[in-house]
């Protein structure tokens, strides 16, 4: 009986022994496959990271070369660029005019022609490239005023509009968890992060102002011999903004380089006339349709101006912005007078004639003058006083006076 017992219980141990070495088996192979599976999912997922990564490298280059070679659409950039062409222009119709009248003196040199003859064609030569250069840099002139027209008017608004070959497309964005960009057919999506721009100390503008002109005569404006509404003035130029204090910004130095454009149009039909050192007004024998006195000076405006607009804070960190608040700039200006010339248009006998006389008029070689400015954010109005007096010799004294509105591009 007890040998029985004994086989039993062997039995029973023997059947519990093999079914725990099965159990252990499967388990350890359910684990192993799973192990496995789980390395080839890791190398699947490395792989897929190398391919993101690669893929991120090629997109960032492509952009690169994409902004490169089709974006460039500032305003700033757009308004250097026409001030460069009409550098160009000028350098253009000189180099063409010297190698002109080089071919007439190699024209004289073989006695081909006569030294009047030379002369004349010269004369002819230096007039032609002479109306060259004012057409040419009053269409850019144009291009210029066109420019801040749309800038004014919100059509220039460079942050929603590339440029690719010469066509301009319209960017539009939906901002939601990430941002979503369609530009005819060309889609990026990629994370949107909200970022505070923070300026740099010195930041530079494009200045361009415009309003009425007029002259005070002996230290009065009452009974001006010139149109209020007809005499105006432009201003363009470039113009550096420095934060004086690093840890406030309140004070700035505003400094640069500017064209001034003064107009006058004479009343009653009368125009300038050169009488030995002096330069008066004297009615014109013909009926003028219009009459135009221009000089035009290279000047260098100096201010200091007062920026209210706050700092913000995030993050710990401090950030300064410009021209987004009141500002208001006290100064003044001083430069070289580089043109003067008269324009008169008239009638006769069903004829027009659009006359442009142009020399110095007496007038001063040097100009320096007072200006302030008062506004809120890139729009000021605009007051600037020369202290010379227009024609440096005259015995009655007119000194030129500006009012309008100015436009800082920041």
């Amino acid at each position: 009986m007890k040998s029985k017992i004994h086989e039993y219980k062997n039995d029973n141990y023997y059947r519990v022994s093999k079914n725990f070495t099965i159990y252990l088996a499967l388990l350890l192979c359910l684990f192993a496959s799973k192990m496995v599976a789980q390395e080839d999912r890791k190398e699947q997922i490395n792989e897929r990271k190398e391919q993101i990564k690669e893929r991120k490298e090629q997109i960032k280059e492509k952009r690169k070369e994409v902004v490169a070679k089709y974006v460039d659409n500032s305003f700033e950039s757009k308004a250097k660029a026409i001030a460069d062409k009409i550098e160009n222009i000028t350098k253009e119709e000189k180099a063409a005019l010297k190698a002109e009248i080089e071919s007439v003196n190699k024209e004289l040199e073989t006695r081909t022609i006569t030294k009047e003859q030379a002369d004349d064609k010269k004369m002819k030569l230096a007039e032609t490239r002479s109306k060259n250069i004012e057409t040419r840099v009053d269409q850019a002139q144009e291009e210029l005023k066109d420019l801040v027209k749309q800038k004014v008017d919100g059509k220039f608004n460079p942050e929603n509009q590339i440029m690719i070959n010469d066509k301009n497309y319209e960017v539009t964005c939906t901002i939601l968890d990430s941002t979503y960009i369609d530009v005819k057919g060309i889609r990026r999506n990629y994370i949107y992060k909200k970022k505070i721009r923070n300026e740099n100390r010195t930041t530079s503008q494009f200045v361009f102002a415009l309003g009425l002109n007029n002259v005070v005569t002996d230290g009065s404006l009452e009974n001006s011999d010139f149109k209020f509404a007809g005499s105006r003035f432009y201003e363009w130029g470039f113009s550096y903004n420095s934060r004086l204090f690093k840890n406030d910004n309140l004070l700035h130095l505003k400094y640069g380089a500017s064209v001034m454009y003064n107009d006058l149009r004479p009343t009653e039909n009368r125009v300038f006339a050169v009488n030995g050192n002096q330069t008066t007004l004297q009615t014109s024998t013909i009926d003028l349709k219009s009459s135009r006195f221009r000089n035009v000076y290279l000047v260098a405006p100096l201010h200091l101006e007062f920026d209210f607009t706050e700092k913000k804070e995030k993050e710990g960190k401090t950030y300064f912005r410009t021209h987004e608040r009141l500002r208001f700039g006290i100064g003044g200006y001083a430069g070289v007078r580089i043109k003067s010339k008269q324009k008169t248009e008239y009638k006769i006998d069903d004829i027009d004639y659009d006359v442009k006389a142009k020399g110095d008029f007496n007038a001063s070689n040097f100009i320096y003058g007072l200006s302030t400015y008062l506004g809120y954010g890139e729009t000021s109005l605009y007051l600037k006083y020369d202290l010379n007096p227009i024609f440096q010799d005259n015995v009655v004294k007119h000194n030129n006076v500006s009012l309008g509105v100015r436009f800082d591009f920041n």
